[in-house]
């Protein structure tokens, strides 16, 4: 009976459903353990590059899975010292205002209800490590500054920053300030949290502080641009693995191997538990426009980068465009509109961003859930099953450069019902894997 059933609920997307033909969904303890998340730069999202441009989106997004938007910088973006014609996002001259390009306050909540409406959540980038040289800050509260010998601001220290200048947090006048300006747009706004940028460079003291403050106002989501257990101490709900995205980096050039990931697993093991959510990501602003496209860097390897990265523990990340095989550099301090042309890669990423949504064995936070290595004899076959009392996902990928054949896949535990999740068909008697691709199986 349990095996029919299992064949039956093929055709329901892999879901029961009831008689209304709704599909059931268990539900995690919390929103966010189940979350996907979505980063859109303003500026190259549209051909105006501002809020209302967004909105037709929305539906869309929230079709492929999405349940959190991350918007790159909001704020005016300083003159002096701009870099580029239309200057980094990351210069912020004003933290309780809009940049006019994108819109204005009135604008801007109504993106922020219209993503409420939809059931998703929306996050803004945050700057607290340094400002625009032009800030209001930068002449009345000088102090609140790191200056140099000269009594002058200056960049970050071994940083080519020079369009913005570095604040000092031994000022508690400068941290009450921030911290009243991150309260602003949770209270006056509703926004559900923050990516705060360059995060490890700014006291976790003030950090631990800042976040129990916003949390007595809303229970806020915030996500570090840096990694280290002493973040989500601090209160952080999600940090960068930037750590993983370096080695996949190399595994991909041919200066590592497999058992890169081994070694790097292992030590996530030792520092992170199960509620430290890790995000993982193929791209992001700062990779597509300073370092290339997934494509450039990932190379043939590009489709099984993808299905590894959106099937590890923690919270996989989709960079606007990448639904649309976005394959050029966006340009930092320019206008460059992302072509969407038809959104050929759109169906692809929603299925992998609804299995993390339906599928519980792929949920975070639970201590029931396990992740293990699979051994195989095959060199480039790396193997990983992710499985609870529930549920079990079996991820067979294929580094190789050839086909890969697998005749008894028993031995590699997966049962002789389970379903190729991204065909939607039970397990053929042979596994064929293309190379550099992969496979998911469901039990």
């Amino acid at each position: 009976m349990k095996k029919w059933i299992l064949i039956w609920c093929i055709g329901a997307l892999f879901s029961c459903t009831n008689a209304n033909n709704e599909v059931k969904i268990n539900e995690p303890s919390h929103w966010k353990d189940n979350a996907t998340i979505y980063e859109l730069n303003v500026r190259q999202f549209s051909e105006k590059g501002d809020f209302n441009s967004i909105l037709p989106h929305l539906g869309r997004l929230k079709s492929m899975g999405v349940k959190i938007i991350w918007l790159m910088p909001i704020h005016p973006i300083g003159e002096l010292n701009r870099k580029g014609s239309l200057g980094s996002y990351y210069s912020v001259k004003d933290y309780k205002e809009i940049n006019p390009e994108f819109g204005n306050k009135e604008d801007f909540k109504v993106l922020v209800d219209s993503i409420h409406e939809l059931d998703m959540k929306i996050i803004i980038d945050w700057v607290a490590n340094h400002t625009s040289f032009d800030n209001a800050w930068s002449t009345d509260h000088k102090d609140w500054y790191t200056l140099d010998s000269n009594n002058n601001l200056q960049p970050p220290l071994g940083t080519d920053w020079w369009d913005v200048a570095d604040l000092n947090y031994e000022n508690n006048e400068l941290r009450n300030a921030m911290t009243d300006a991150l309260l602003y747009w949770v209270n006056e706004f509703d926004i559900d949290g923050y990516r705060c940028d360059v995060a490890s460079w700014v006291p976790d003291d003030y950090w631990k502080s800042a976040i129990d403050t916003l949390k007595q106002s809303k229970d806020v989501f915030m996500l570090a641009e840096a990694e280290g257990k002493n973040l989500h101490d601090a209160g952080f709900d999600m940090t960068y693995n930037w750590s993983y995205m370096h080695v996949t980096n190399e595994i991909a050039k041919g200066n590592q191997t497999l058992s890169s990931l081994d070694s790097l697993f292992m030590v996530e093991d030792s520092i992170y538990n199960s509620n430290d959510i890790r995000m993982y990501f193929t791209t992001n602003h700062d990779e597509n426009s300073w370092n290339g496209t997934a494509y450039e860097r990932y190379g043939a390897s590009f489709h099984v980068q993808t299905l590894l990265a959106f099937t590890m523990p923690g919270m996989p990340l989709i960079y606007n465009g990448q639904e649309s095989g976005l394959n050029k550099r966006l340009r930092f301090f320019e206008k460059d509109t992302i072509e969407w042309g038809e959104y050929s890669h759109q169906d692809y990423f929603s299925k992998l961003y609804k299995l993390r949504i339906e599928n519980s064995a792929m949920w975070n936070g639970d201590t029931n859930t396990v992740f293990e290595k699979i051994d195989s004899k095959f060199e480039n076959l790396f193997a990983f099953r992710r499985k609870n009392e529930n549920n079990q996902v079996t991820v067979l990928l294929n580094f190789d450069k050839d086909s890969l054949v697998i005749e008894n896949y028993k031995e590699l535990g997966i049962g002789g019902y389970s379903i190729d999740y991204m065909e939607g068909k039970i397990i053929p008697k042979i596994i064929n894997i293309p190379a550099n691709n992969g496979k998911i199986y469901i039990d």
